[in-house]
């Protein structure tokens, strides 16, 4: 969408105007930061609406900043499309597992990073339209608690700090107790059915959320050969 602001983290001059002259062209509001620290800074002065993040950065590397980000109140919930040569699947799943909402190999084609780019904000756009929404769903069960309008989770009152895709996961999984959904259909409901990525990813996520909820991990029931379901 025309005016939507991209912040490009790329130590890379020639990728980095490569980017910037493609998504300008496409209407979008484009600035650029050479470091880790200084996509921090422009990030909490800028409040991007999409960060197009290098993980081989100086200083501050890649990972170390998606990190940060997903810790802040103020910046956690802007989307992160991660941008590197480095492909190898451990390296995508470290990347999802910290928060990314995608993640683009080099070489790429500009138009299939623009293409990404659209997905993930599409995504965004329909989480914003029914925050009202789901404001009053808010779900309890087994003394945890999901507030999606606060994008808030605790577990016997003690706050647990998420992921956006952690919590979407969770949030999932807890309104259908005792229904068995398949990895794909986990990926589907909660990224969309344009988001490829491994069954591998899916468990990466659980393991993950399990091991925040501490006793309340056991809540996230296998079902061996299918998927995850929630206790009923």
């Amino acid at each position: 969408m025309a005016g939507q602001r991209l912040l490009l983290i790329e130590d890379e001059e020639d990728i980095l105007e490569l980017l910037t002259y493609n998504l300008q062209r496409e209407g979008y509001e484009v600035r650029g930061a050479v470091s880790g620290e200084e996509g921090l800074k422009t990030t909490r002065v800028w409040k991007p609406d999409l960060i197009l993040l290098d993980l081989m950065l100086p200083g501050v590397d890649g990972l170390e900043v998606c990190r940060a980000l997903k810790l802040g109140a103020e910046t956690r919930d802007i989307p992160i499309v991660m941008v590197s040569a480095k492909g190898e699947e451990a390296d995508i799943v470290v990347g999802l597992e910290l928060g990314a909402d995608d993640y683009v190999t080099k070489p790429f084609s500009p138009r299939l990073l623009l293409a990404r780019v659209r997905a993930v904000l599409r995504r965004r756009d329909r989480l914003l339209e029914t925050t009202a929404e789901e404001a009053k769903g808010a779900v309890s069960r087994h003394g945890l608690s999901l507030d999606p309008g606060r994008r808030e989770v605790a577990l016997n009152g003690r706050p647990v700090n998420l992921t956006a895709t952690e919590f979407d996961l969770l949030y999932h999984l807890i309104r259908r107790p005792g229904w068995v959904s398949t990895r794909q259909q986990i990926i589907d409901a909660i990224k969309g059915p344009d988001y490829s990525v491994t069954d591998r990813t899916v468990d990466v996520q659980v393991a993950g959320l399990r091991r925040k909820l501490g006793a309340g991990g056991d809540l996230i029931e296998t079902v061996r050969g299918v998927g995850y379901r929630f206790k009923e």
